[in-house]
């Protein structure tokens, strides 16, 4: 007896924040965090949007980790409020993006719509996971007393 996916919703929205993180790291550090060697800029600004930036990376890494290890696992109930708080941690950034920018930039909110497709297809995965209905048992596999 082998390795089974038990949940694939799960592992598609491990895989994609795995690839969130990749690409945010990779845009960081080739077009937003270079811009930030202005000398306009303190370090210590420059420090903390580093710091901010990065965070989102980890953050998106450690719940593609726990996406991935959690589409193994068998027994859904044991998996799902970790689900719903990510789910819950995912919507409320997706209402900072928006919220700072319209505050700052209402013009500016096009320029997020990448992101917050983004966002919405992970958490419509997510939820598909937590919605996702047990496997029955095959008439073979019962055992009757």
């Amino acid at each position: 007896m082998g390795i089974r996916v038990s949940n694939v919703y799960y592992l598609i929205a491990g895989i994609l924040a795995v690839l969130f993180a990749v690409t945010h790291a990779w845009n960081g550090q080739s077009a937003v965090l270079p811009t930030l060697e202005v000398n306009a800029i303190t370090m210590d600004t420059r420090t903390v949007f580093m710091y901010v930036w990065h965070i989102i990376t980890a953050e998106n890494l450690v719940f593609g980790i726990v996406f991935i290890l959690m589409s193994f696992q068998g027994d859904r109930a044991k998996v799902r409020f970790t689900a719903w708080m990510i789910v819950s941690i995912l919507i409320v950034r997706l209402m900072v993006i928006l919220g700072i920018t319209a505050f700052q930039n209402a013009s500016a909110l096009m320029d997020t719509l990448i992101d917050s497709i983004a966002i919405v297809v992970y958490v419509a995965f997510i939820i598909l996971g937590i919605r996702m209905k047990p496997k029955k048992a095959r008439r073979s596999d019962a055992t009757f007393q």
